[in-house]
This record gives structure tokens, C-alpha cells and sequence, in this order.
């Protein structure tokens, strides 16, 4: 007996602090339930200036005051938690700034301290707007009067073919990136069957104490004002003519440098288009129509963190200068052109999935059979990427013999974003919430990629 009574003393001594565990992170999930997870503090230092970014993982609101003694901007982000990967302090060599450090406030508030020496006239904090982060607080330290617009040069590769004239191949140009400062305005189905080859970032005298301005109420504050600090939206004409210079007043060469993207080059595929509709959806929604929608968005995306974009279309057209009269092969040929010619460092194919049973569904990341194992990781980024941003289930990366990732001469992937053939994910996709989450993930997809 009283060994059976040591056993369960054991057991017991074992199990309620695993209990514990799974108490306690449940009560963690709880509490930050729809708040925004600060994900990264990144710095860029220059000659001219200083500039910090803090990711979120969504837009979050946040206020800013000032503190004395040593001089310090404060900023408290409303709504949300600090990721555990987040380094608390970071020390810089700037003449601008000296320590950055980052806690939670409270258990609603991230604070960010800046310990500043350029006065109350040399720095700017300000929301941006678009790339391939959700939400993005930006402060700037240092000479802020060159400021200019970025102007993104996206080529056009080839025009929209007329009944007299079918389409040409434009010349290829390179974009011209200047620096920005400018803040912006505040479960398992049948598989389906095999689809065809597609056409388918010195120390301070006297450092104040964490408690002063990151664990408690700030002392001395100067000043409140409120910021929101928003993904936004800038869709634009889907008609867009790529042959016409992309204008954004979100592109920053400083955030583009921090992102991995900046200066790579891209071939996005918008798959079908023209006389070919791709599959049609319950509701008479077209493949060619979803995968366009799609890539205009992702270019933008793209754009934005820096990289230079090649389309193989722009509009409801073929490829080929052929057009319609081209056979299959020319016409996939034509897009793998795209990519060879311009050198690109990856082409991203983007489809919509059918099958007969409108059960079927899920995302699924394609790369050439024979391919390198970066194709590999290109489709199994993507495709993940996808998942994280829309929610759907996964259909792995699988090796395939599509004619666009087997003739393109660089890292390629072919993503099945969803199945257009499923009632909700032909919902999903034929709306701009769908559209902008899956452009957002084959965006996060990439960004992961390039690392």
C-alpha cells in the first residue's frame, strides 16, 4: 500500500506542473488574442541619418512623448505584445542615437525608447504603408530634408495584342530607386487529378532606470500625440500598362535594404489570360481573372520592398506574340522568355486549383522534378507563406513537371493558391480581402526566400 501511494505521489508531483504549463499558456493565448505581435526592431544607420522600423503583425495604434535629461522619444504601442525573439536592447553607433530599447509597458502596451541627440527638430516617427509586413512604426533621426519620391520602373515585356497587330516585346528598363523619407498620410480530400503542364540595424552618462520609461509611467512627458499606423490600400487599375513607371510614396530604399528584396529581380506569371480562361469556379469566376488580380497585387508588394518586377501580363491577354494563335507550347514558352531574358532571380507561376468534386481544396507549392533544391525552397516558402496569410489546408510542395518551372533558367515555383472549383475558396479568392492576403503571402513567401 505504501508503495502504491509513493507511485501516485510521483505521478502527481509530475503532472501538475505540466498542468501548470498548459494553464499558463493557455492564459497567454487568452490575453493576447487579437492583439498585434511586435515581431522585429530593425536599424539602418547612414551618414545622413538614423532609421528604426518596428514590425507588427498588423496595424496598431500608438502614441509619442518626449523625456529629459537624457533626451529620449518615447513611443507606446497601443494593443499589443513583445515577441520573445525580439532583442530588449540594442546598441548603436550613430551620431544621431544612442540605445534603443524595447519592453512591454503593460500588458496592453509595447514601449520603445530612444535615447536621442539631435534635439526636438531632427526626428520623425510615422506610420507606413504597404510591403510585406502588416504594420510598420518608422522613426527617422538625423537630416530629414532629402526627401524624395521613389519612382519604380516596372517594364513592360510585351503589349496587349489588336486584331492587326499582335503583341511585342517592349525594351526591358531598369528602375530608378531614390530614397524616401516621406511619411504617408496618417481535412484530407480526393486528390485531385493531375493538372496539364499549366497554361496553366558611445553609451549615455547616465542611463535612466527600465522602470522610468519601460516597466512604469513616464515622468516629464512632453507632449502626446496618436498615430495609426496602417497596412493601406493602393490596388490600382489592373489595365495598368507596366511600360509606365510604378509611383509609390511607400517605397523607401532604407526599409528596402532591410528586407531582403531590394535590387532582385522577379518574373511574377499570372497564369491562363486571353482565350484561355483556366478553370471557371461554381459562380462562373475565371482562373485568369483571379491569378491577374492576384499578381498586380503582389508587384506592388514587391515593388514597394525594393525589387524590380517583370509581368508576363498586366491584362487579359496572352503571352506570345502570337496571341491566340499560338499553340500551348509557344505560349508557355513566351512566359519562360520573360524570365530568361530579363535574368530574373526567381519566377513565381500563380495559379487556382479544380477538381471535379467541389470538396477538394488546400494550396499546393509545384517545383520541376529535376530541379535545384532551391526551387525547392522557393515553392515550399510560398506555399507556406499562402497558408499563413488565407488559412488554407495544406496540400505540401510536390515535384512536377509543369512546363514553366522546368524551362525557366532560375529558381521557379508554380503555387496553386486554392481551388476555385470549392464554393469558399472561390468566395475567398473573388474578394479584395482574398486577393490582397494571398498576394501578401506569396510576398512573405518570397521575402522568406531571399532571407
Amino acid at each position: 500500500m505504501k508503495r502504491i501511494l509513493f507511485l501516485l505521489s510521483v505521478i502527481a508531483v509530475m503532472v501538475l506542473p505540466m498542468a501548470g504549463v498548459s494553464a499558463a499558456a493557455s492564459d497567454f493565448s487568452e490575453r493576447v488574442s487579437g492583439m498585434a505581435e511586435i515581431t522585429a526592431v530593425r536599424v539602418n544607420s547612414g551618414s545622413d541619418k538614423i532609421r528604426i522600423v518596428v514590425d507588427a503583425s498588423k496595424p496598431v495604434r500608438y502614441t509619442t512623448m518626449t523625456l529629459k535629461n537624457p533626451d529620449r522619444v518615447i513611443v507606446d504601442i497601443q494593443g499589443a505584445w513583445l515577441s520573445a525573439k525580439v532583442k530588449r536592447e540594442i546598441s548603436v553607433s550613430s551620431r544621431f542615437v544612442n540605445d534603443i530599447r524595447i519592453g512591454q509597458f503593460n500588458k496592453n502596451t509595447v514601449r520603445l525608447v530612444v535615447e536621442n541627440k539631435v534635439g526636438s527638430s531632427n526626428y520623425k516617427i510615422f506610420p507606413l504603408k504597404g510591403g510585406t509586413v502588416p504594420g510598420r512604426v518608422v522613426l527617422d533621426f538625423g537630416n530629414l530634408s532629402d526627401s524624395s519620391k521613389a519612382v519604380i520602373a516596372v517594364p513592360d515585356v510585351q503589349k496587349k495584342p489588336t486584331p492587326s497587330t499582335q503583341g511585342t516585346t517592349s525594351p526591358v528598363t531598369q528602375p530608378s530607386v531614390k530614397p524616401s523619407d516621406s511619411p504617408s498620410s496618417s481535412n484530407a480530400t480526393s486528390a485531385p487529378a493531375a493538372k496539364p503542364a499549366t497554361k496553366p540595424e558611445s553609451k549615455p552618462a547616465a542611463k535612466p532606470s527600465a522602470g522610468e520609461d519601460i516597466d512604469g509611467p513616464a515622468k516629464d512627458a512632453a507632449g502626446t500625440g496618436t498615430q495609426t499606423a496602417d497596412a493601406g490600400k493602393d490596388t490600382g487599375s489592373s489595365n495598368q500598362s507596366n511600360a509606365q513607371p510604378v509611383i509609390t510614396d511607400d517605397t523607401d530604399a532604407d526599409i528596402a535594404a532591410l528586407t531582403g528584396l531590394k535590387g532582385r529581380k522577379i518574373t511574377i506569371d499570372p497564369g491562363h489570360g486571353g482565350n484561355d480562361s483556366g478553370a471557371i469556379g461554381p459562380t462562373g469566376v475565371m482562373e485568369k481573372s483571379v491569378t491577374l488580380r492576384i499578381a498586380n497585387e503582389l508587384r506592388r508588394l514587391l515593388v514597394a520592398e525594393g525589387a524590380t518586377v517583370y509581368m508576363t501580363r498586366t491584362t487579359d491577354t496572352e503571352v506570345s506574340p502570337k496571341g491566340a494563335n499560338a499553340s500551348d507550347i509557344e505560349e508557355l514558352q513566351a512566359r519562360c522568355d520573360v524570365a530568361n531574358n530579363t535574368k530574373s532571380d526567381i519566377f513565381v507561376s500563380i495559379h487556382m486549383d479544380s477538381f471535379s468534386s467541389s470538396a477538394a481544396k488546400g494550396t499546393t507549392g509545384y517545383y520541376y522534378s529535376l530541379g535545384s533544391q532551391r526551387s525547392r525552397d522557393l515553392a515550399d516558402k510560398v506555399r507556406q507563406g499562402v497558408i499563413d496569410q488565407i488559412g488554407t489546408q495544406s496540400r505540401g510542395t510536390q515535384s512536377s513537371n509543369f512546363y514553366v518551372v522546368k524551362h525557366t533558367d532560375m529558381p521557379a515555383t508554380l503555387v496553386e493558391v486554392a481551388f476555385i472549383s470549392n464554393p469558399q475558396e472561390e468566395q475567398l479568392l473573388n474578394s479584395e480581402e482574398g486577393i490582397q492576403k494571398a498576394a501578401q503571402g506569396i510576398a512573405d513567401g518570397i521575402a522568406d526566400y531571399f532571407g
